[in-house]
């Protein structure tokens, strides 16, 4: 007997086609090329929610470490002094204040420098 798959194949396709929407040229409008696409895409996009944590975590340090050489103090110095100095601040929250609040941040500056003086 013979299956014919119009109804379900025509769903399958119309499925992944939709979510190929925004792809360049025939990669959204033919089915294959569109599931070879979107196969790298979901790959590319499994891996990048990983890699996007580890790069906003680089961003912060490196804006951390900048302010923090404004006020005469390595990042690693800076982040040492705030240890001691029993002051838990996390790098996204510190990042923002060497950005938007310079001033808090000297202040953390300077107490960094005073708790490592000790």
């Amino acid at each position: 007997m013979r299956v014919k798959t119009g109804v379900v194949r025509r769903r399958r396709h119309k499925k992944l086609l939709k979510l190929a929407r925004g792809f360049y040229s025939g990669r959204r409008k033919h089915f294959r090329k569109a599931k070879e696409q979107l196969e790298r895409s979901l790959v590319y996009a499994y891996r990048d929610r990983r890699r996007k944590k580890r790069d906003f975590r680089r961003l912060w340090i490196i804006r951390i470490n900048a302010a923090a050489r404004l006020n005469d103090l390595s990042y690693s110095r800076f982040m040492h002094g705030l240890k001691l100095a029993n002051i838990e601040l996390d790098r996204k929250i510190l990042s923002d204040m060497a950005m938007n609040a310079p001033e808090s941040f000297a202040t953390l500056a300077k107490t960094a420098k005073e708790a490592i003086s000790k």
